[in-house]
């Protein structure tokens, strides 16, 4: 009841004017940035986050705005996957894979309706865990030292050296970047100057607005300056646009177990929506056996992955909001976000900042309320964005990120500084490292020092504080796992081949 009762608050800061406004913005606008390809959600909230700050609006505002955005993204970037075959993110790869498929057989309209449905059943599913579990793994986590908080930052790190894809040391590497650039400015404790070059520009560090704008905004504009026009034509809806009942009963089930498996990896720091839609993918296709035509246009193909993409994504708030972890990239951002308004996250913000905590939950429930409402009948209105030339939408991205940078702090330094790091972020994605690992890292970083400082002068140098209690040998024993996970799954890989041959 008291949960039931915190949440109630929230819907009443949720539901306010101001605040369903500021949702139904966020909500469209990450919708179309979802839907064009490249982009996706880390941007979508990295461009919109020095406008936030700028306009002046309470965090419990901005929190709501860069929420939507993230679900609004998560939602369009199966748009232009099942229509054109291009992937809005890296999340709605596997969406593609039946999406497409079926639009060409002129399934286009039930595929968009019937995707939208499942995005909206894995993110309520989602956003129901949220408020079951996370108000319990907040008081669980009040038990936590400066140790164990610096064991747990090395977890999350390492999940995404052995989660994320087949090149775990890239992800290692950047992830090593990014609490490199943690480093720069004056050491809080000695007030020694390090890696500052002398700049006095740099003596309060790399501003996080900055560097999530450079490095994603800046290095996507360079991207997209190498692509030109494919051709491609938004494909015909055909004569239903609306998914029936039996279709909807032959994907439920696939809808409610995609978003529990989505929940389930949204809460491990670092696993994301990418790998989340990949999994439920694979069980899915497994549970079909021989009947399912996975890969040819089949709706369970199809509804999986939405369904745990977006459950991921919700899910990916509770070790954020309850351990001072992000639990993805974008929620990498958010914490930003909420430094910017000298909030900390982590377990004493439900007791502290409960309008913040319990707004942005209730808030989720209404953008996918929102999301479902505006997706299904303006899907033919987004598909027409597609078309948008990159002669206009790249200014559109640098004029916006521009001013975003430079209204945090108005240095032209800033704005340099940001250009060089979108370089240098461009060369990063050729060579296919992963930025969300770099800006986890950053993000990281400050905390990872600071509970380490803190671990080592409570025990007064001894090192053994890091391992002398139950809950950092288990976060140990999880982070050797871990680092182990991509050499077991690359054994298994080869047992499996030698015996289907």
């Amino acid at each position: 009841m008291e949960t039931f009762d915190f949440l109630m608050h929230g819907f009443s800061v949720a539901t306010l004017p101001k605040n369903l406004l500021i949702a139904l913005i966020g909500a469209f606008i990450g919708t179309v940035v979802g839907m064009l390809p490249g982009l996706g959600p880390i941007n979508g909230v990295a461009i919109l986050l020095p406008f936030a700050f700028a306009l002046g609006l309470p965090p419990e505002s901005a929190l709501i705005l860069l929420a939507a955005v993230y679900l609004g993204c998560e939602y369009g970037g199966r748009i232009s996957a099942i229509l054109i075959n291009v992937p809005g993110s890296a999340a709605a790869v596997m969406t593609s894979l039946d999406g497409n498929p079926l639009a060409l057989q002129g399934k286009a309209g039930i595929a968009l309706s019937i995707s939208a449905v499942a995005s909206f059943v894995g993110s309520t599913i989602a956003t129901l865990g949220v408020v079951l579990f996370a108000p319990l793994l907040a008081k669980w986590a009040v038990s936590f030292g400066p140790a164990e908080y610096f064991v747990l930052m090395v977890f999350a790190i390492t999940c995404l050296s052995g989660l994320v894809g087949d090149q775990p040391i890239k992800t290692a590497v950047a992830a090593m970047i990014g609490l490199g650039l943690a480093t720069v400015g004056v050491d809080a404790v000695t007030g020694i100057y390090r890696f500052t070059f002398d700049s006095v520009n740099l003596s309060d560090g790399i501003q996080f607005t900055t560097i999530v704008i450079g490095f994603f905004s800046v290095s996507e504009i360079l991207i997209l300056l190498e692509r030109t026009s494919t051709g491609h034509k938004v494909i015909e809806q055909g004569k239903r646009s609306l998914f029936n009942l039996k279709e909807l009963t032959f994907t439920f089930g696939a809808m409610v177990r995609s978003g529990l498996m989505g929940f389930v990896v949204g809460i491990l720091p670092g696993a994301g929506a990418t790998i989340a839609s990949a999994m439920t993918y694979t069980s899915e296709r497994k549970i079909a056996g021989d009947s399912g035509k996975f890969g040819e246009g089949d709706l369970r193909g199809l509804a999986s992955p939405e369904a745990a993409n977006n459950a991921s994504a919700c899910g990916s708030f509770v070790p954020m909001l309850t351990l001072g972890v992000p639990g993805s990239g974008t929620t990498a951002v958010m914490m930003g976000a909420l430094t910017l308004y000298n909030i900390t996250p982590g377990p004493q913000l439900f007791t502290e900042q409960p309008d913040i905590v319990w707004g942005l939950i209730a808030s989720l429930f209404i953008c996918n309320v929102i999301l479902l409402v505006m997706n299904i009948p303006l899907v033919g209105l987004f598909a027409k964005l597609l078309d948008v030339p990159n002669y206009i939408l790249i200014p559109s991205i640098a004029a916006v990120s521009f001013v975003g940078v430079y209204s945090i702090n108005s240095t032209t330094f800033d704005m340099v500084l940001m250009v060089g790091l979108g370089i240098f972020g461009y060369f990063l994605r050729k060579l296919n490292f992963p930025l969300s690992a770099l800006i986890l890292g950053y993000v990281l970083g400050e905390l990872m020092e600071s509970n380490l400082r803190r671990a080592l002068s409570i025990s007064q140098g001894e090192m053994s504080i890091l391992w002398g209690s139950p809950i950092t040998m288990s976060l140990w024993v999880l982070v050797l796992l871990m680092v182990f996970m991509p050499i077991i799954r690359k054994q298994y890989r080869k047992r499996f081949k030698k015996t289907a041959v």
